[in-house]
């Protein structure tokens, strides 16, 4: 009897990177959609990364894409490192001096398949 494959790490490492790479297109696709403009895409810091960096008005929004196979939010957002994604933040704040005095905000975009996007606004605060 043949035996299945096992999936090696390598193999569900690329896996998720692609699946993530793929959610974040579409989170960008969405946000464009509700008149957001993508400022970053996968910004990546000595800090961590942030999914998207988009802005509104004189509000500048840090985004971070959970895509999920299940549809399962909740575990989804337990998984989040708000910290991370706030030091991630900063640094970019740092780089990007003019943007000193607009409003700042952190959501989530959460995307399942069959499911629209679900767009939580104001997540988090800044850590």
């Amino acid at each position: 009897m043949p035996r299945s494959r096992s999936k090696t790490p390598t193999d569900q490492r690329i896996r998720a990177e692609r699946t993530g790479h793929r959610g974040e297109a579409l989170a960008a696709l969405f946000l464009q959609a509700k008149l957001y403009r993508i400022r970053d895409r996968r910004y990546k810091t000595p800090l961590g990364e942030i999914d998207l960096v988009v802005e509104r008005g004189n509000t500048i929004v840090f985004v971070e894409v959970k895509a999920r196979t299940n549809g399962d939010e909740l575990t989804a957002l337990e998984g989040v490192n708000t910290a991370r994604i706030s030091h991630a933040a900063q640094f970019w704040l740092s780089r990007h001096p003019a943007e000193t005095g607009r409003d700042l905000r952190f959501d989530i975009i959460f995307l399942a398949p069959g499911r629209w996007p679900r767009h939580l606004i104001d997540a988090f605060s800044l850590a």
